[in-house]
């Protein structure tokens, strides 16, 4: 019976343990989770969702107190269009958050940065560009191109210098979204060094519909890895979603993937960026309490848990301390709902927002709960302490727990 570990990723020159974490925005998926992946041979991502916030946190900078002075006055308005990003400013965050996660990398596995398109800023591609450029810039091993399809964004790198040697990669969803992805981008000669083929029991926002319960991930891998073969295209297929023993990862991997993307089983581990109480609330998640909306401004459905608090929350827009969500206009559908409760109830405070919520303010308090659908197993994989609580895990036992475990076993600590 075969084990990951029989068999490896191969990225150009590198070859890895098949392993990756996947990427978990605003500082979940942190640069300590990373470099465990890292130096065990797999990869790492990190994330450069709020990036100022996690440089804020990390280094003592300044970005979101200075952004929010800067634009105070606007805070009671709801026209969003003054607040911009310094782009100056955008790029010393990311090479700050990016460069110093790659100073302390150790071992011989990779670290990539996870970007999503879906962070306009008030001004997509300008700042989009200045993310990518800075990740470059900083030494990161490889990009992952998420939230999105990035037709332009390999176009915003080719006249990098790192643009053929970092590792740059796309999640897709389906056959058709690869397909048109490498079809804009053919006249640039650059293939993608991996694809990430995300099924719909991942995490978070969600390249499905309402319906992603018709959908099944081995039979997406199968018709992606078919295609590539009918094209001649050497690309690796990493299989993500609902992978949460070493055995699920082996059955895809003997299909003829390249690799697989984790990320629940790392929620609760110490390295993870979640508060502690956050984590426990992970391990008590019931199947039925793991649903899917459609309350994120970005549009696309987002697996969560049903007690999140941003759920029904009516905080007040957070758009001049943050502002990720912005479009290029200044708009934004959480401004809206907002505006329109606000004007339905005169006076009252205790209003509540149903159907968006302020995506950028509740991740980064850690309110808004994003989980695989996978999360309500999280309380098999360890022990219940006396006190009721459950005992977090490290980050190496987990990987190592995929890496070597069969018979769909998992390994207590």
């Amino acid at each position: 019976m075969k084990r990951v570990d029989d068999f490896r990723l191969r990225l150009g020159k590198h070859e890895l343990v098949p392993i990756m974490i996947g990427g978990m925005g605003v500082d979940i998926s942190t640069a300590e989770l990373a470099l465990v992946a890292a130096r065990l041979g797999g990869v790492g991502h990190i994330s450069d969702a709020l990036v100022h916030d996690v440089s804020d946190r990390r280094f003592d900078t300044s970005f979101v107190k200075e952004k929010t002075k800067q634009y105070k006055y606007n805070i009671n308005n709801s026209d969003k269009t003054d607040v911009k990003f310094d782009l100056e400013l955008l790029a010393q965050a990311t090479k700050l958050h990016v460069g110093k996660t790659m100073e302390a990398k150790q071992g011989d596995g990779m670290i990539f940065v996870n970007c999503m398109e879906k962070l306009t800023m008030n001004g997509p591609r300008d700042t989009l560009r200045v993310r990518l450029a800075s990740a470059l810039d900083a030494g990161i091993d490889g990009i992952t191109l998420s939230a999105g399809l990035h037709l332009g964004s390999f176009g915003l790198m080719e006249d990098h210098p790192r643009f053929r040697d970092a590792k740059l990669g796309i999640i897709v969803s389906s056959v058709r979204a690869l397909q048109l992805f490498l079809r804009k981008n053919a006249k640039l000669n650059r293939l993608p060094d991996y694809v990430i083929v995300e099924g719909p029991l991942a995490g978070g926002h969600l390249g499905f519909g309402l319906d992603w319960a018709k959908y099944d991930l081995h039979t997406i891998v199968a018709e992606v890895l078919q295609y590539l073969k009918d094209e001649n295209l050497d690309i690796p297929v990493i299989a993500a979603g609902g992978i949460f023993t070493g055995s699920d990862a082996v059955s895809f991997l003997e299909a003829g993937a390249g690799g697989v993307q984790v990320a629940t089983r790392f929620t609760i581990t110490k390295e993870c960026g979640l508060p502690d109480d956050v984590k426990q609330d992970y391990f008590k998640a019931k199947e039925e309490e793991i649903i899917v909306n459609t309350i994120s401004p970005t549009g696309y459905p987002m697996r969560m848990l049903s007690n999140t608090p941003a759920i029904g929350s009516n905080i007040r827009p957070g758009c001049e301390a943050y502002g990720y969500l912005l479009d290029g206009n200044g708009g934004c559908s959480y401004i809206d709902a907002y505006n329109r409760e606000v004007e339905a109830n005169p006076g009252n405070k205790d209003f509540k927002v149903m159907d968006k919520t302020c995506l950028c303010t509740h991740m980064r308090n850690f309110k808004c709960w994003t989980c695989g659908q996978t999360t309500y197993r999280l309380k098999d994989t360890t022990r219940q302490l006396p006190d009721g609580t459950y005992e977090l895990l490290s980050a190496e036992h987990v990987f190592r727990d995929y890496q070597f475990s069969i018979n769909n076993e998992v390994a207590l600590p």
